[in-house]
């Protein structure tokens, strides 16, 4: 495998799928639901994942995909070359918004992460890695991850996990949410785990997140230092919905001995 001009191509087909949502912000969009009232699709999702489907299938015909609208590949391994595509993760917010969205592309030989991208398309900022060279912002280096303690820690958290819900007990993050400088939550699991990936927050914790979700931003913090698991200190399964809890080196194990280990998660 030419893994050089994978990444080429994997880059541009993302560059040109970002043009083609930037354009769209004119269009009247068609809105629908998915599991629940808040779990939207647009027809842009849709045919962004389409684009990406027909790059792949010409250049790479022998590779698998597997993406959030799906219209990919129906798998139940990672044998060979796998694709996993979020066409838009945080689609919410680019109804809503027409920001805090990005696209995310993880590319997996054999269940290893091999490419990462995660591309901001508002912002014109794509974060990226082939595993061992290093992860850039755009052609700029980003600097590896230093180890940070909790109290000077922001955490990207969403505010439901703190209230009562029917998924966990909530008063397990009480602790860490009141011990940490600050929380924040922006809508976009790519997008929270490329900021854990540059230093501008610390640590992200959700609940329950689809393997397109995650599977760039992993590679991407992985390769800066960072540490990738479920909430249960677990690696990631990169083919079933899971938790997700990705940090710098340090603040990862801490808080997994110091507040999760209590968690039925």
């Amino acid at each position: 495998m030419n893994w050089e001009a994978v990444y080429h191509d994997a880059k541009q087909w993302v560059k040109e799928a970002g043009e083609r949502i930037r354009l769209s912000f004119q269009q009247t969009l068609t809105i629908k639901t998915k599991s629940n009232p808040n779990d939207l699709v647009t027809d842009i999702d849709q045919e962004i994942e389409q684009f990406f489907i027909r790059k792949i299938r010409d250049v790479y015909p022998e590779h698998k995909i597997l993406g959030e609208e799906g219209f990919g590949d129906q798998l139940d391994q990672l044998n060979g070359t796998v694709w996993l595509l979020d066409p838009i993760d945080g689609t919410m917010n680019f109804i809503h918004q027409q920001r805090n969205f990005a696209i995310s592309l993880g590319v997996y030989e054999n269940g290893i992460g091999k490419i990462g991208i995660i591309y901001d398309v508002v912002h014109d900022e794509m974060y990226h890695t082939l595993c061992g060279n290093g992860a850039y912002l755009n052609e700029k280096p980003i600097a590896p991850l230093k180890e940070r303690g909790v109290k000077e820690s922001i955490i990207a958290l969403n505010a439901t996990w703190v209230m009562e819900n029917h998924r966990i007990n909530h008063q397990i993050l009480i602790p860490l949410v009141r011990d940490a400088r600050g929380t924040r939550s922006y809508g976009s699991a790519a997008l929270e785990m490329v900021y854990v990936a540059t230093g501008r927050v610390d640590a992200y914790i959700s609940m329950r997140l689809s393997p397109w979700d995650f599977a760039a931003g992993a590679i991407l913090v992985e390769e800066l230092g960072g540490i990738v698991t479920n909430l249960r200190g677990e690696k990631l399964d990169f083919l079933s919905k899971d938790s997700l809890f990705a940090a710098k080196p340090g603040l990862h194990q801490d808080i997994l001995k110091n507040y999760l280990k209590n968690g039925n998660w």
